[in-house]
C-alpha cells in the first residue's frame, strides 16, 4: 500500500488567494487548485516507527546522494525507551513512541479507533485502507467539503506482474496535471542519485 497526504478546506470567496480578476501571471493551475480548495501536503522529513518501540526521524533519502556523506547534509535522530519494550513488558509497549504514532495516525486519519492499537492486524490494515479511500473520494469530488483526515491512497496499482500503473481515471493529480507515475528524467543519474 502506498499513501500520500492531501487536504481540502471549505473557504469563503473572501478568503481566496487568487481571485479571478487577478493578473495574467497567476497560473491556471493555481486558480484551479484555489477554486477546488484541493492541496497536496508535502513533507520532506522521513520517519520510521518500529513496533511502537523504536523511532528514527530524519531528512536522508535512501539514495547515494544522501547516504554517501559527501554530497548532501542530512540529520537523523533515533529514540528507544528500554522500559517500554516488548521484551520487558511481555506485551505491547505503550510509551511515548506509541503515543507519538497514535497522535500522527489521529491527525492523518481524523479518527482514533481501537484497531489502531494493533497496526499489524488485518483489521487495522483494512480500516486504514478504507479511511484513505474515503478521503480520496472526498479529495477528488467536484463538491468541496471539509476533510476530516488527510491520508490518501497514492493513485497507483501494482499488477501481479510487478508493473506499476495509475489507477484508471487517476493518471494525473486533480488540478495540477501532475502525473501519478511521474516523468522520466533526462538528467544523468549522477546528478539525481
Amino acid at each position: 500500500n502506498f499513501f500520500c497526504l492531501g487536504n481540502r478546506e471549505v473557504k469563503g470567496e473572501d478568503k481566496l488567494l487568487y481571485k479571478s480578476s487577478t493578473s495574467e501571471s497567476t497560473s491556471q493551475t493555481q486558480l484551479r487548485a484555489q477554486k477546488s480548495s484541493r492541496f497536496m501536503i508535502y513533507i520532506h522529513s522521513k520517519g520510521l516507527i518500529i513496533d511502537d518501540e523504536y523511532i528514527i526521524i530524519g531528512s536522508a533519502n535512501i539514495n547515494q546522494r544522501s547516504m554517501a556523506g559527501s554530497r548532501d547534509t542530512e540529520i537523523a535522530m533515533g529514540a528507544y525507551q528500554p522500559h517500554h519494550a516488548w521484551a520487558r513488558k511481555h506485551g505491547h509497549p505503550q510509551g511515548q513512541i506509541y503515543g507519538f504514532r497514535m497522535s500522527l495516525w489521529a491527525e492523518h486519519m481524523g479518527v482514533l479507533e481501537d484497531c489502531f492499537l494493533d497496526p499489524w492486524s488485518l483489521e487495522c490494515i483494512n480500516r486504514v485502507i478504507n479511511i484513505a479511500k474515503r478521503n480520496w473520494k472526498q479529495f477528488i469530488a467536484e463538491e468541496v467539503s471539509e476533510m476530516k483526515g488527510h491520508l490518501l491512497p497514492y493513485p497507483i496499482h501494482v499488477e501481479d506482474s510487478g508493473k506499476v500503473v495509475p489507477i484508471p481515471g487517476c493518471e494525473h493529480f486533480p488540478d495540477t496535471g501532475g502525473r501519478a507515475l511521474g516523468t522520466a528524467s533526462t538528467l544523468p543519474d549522477n546528478l539525481t542519485t
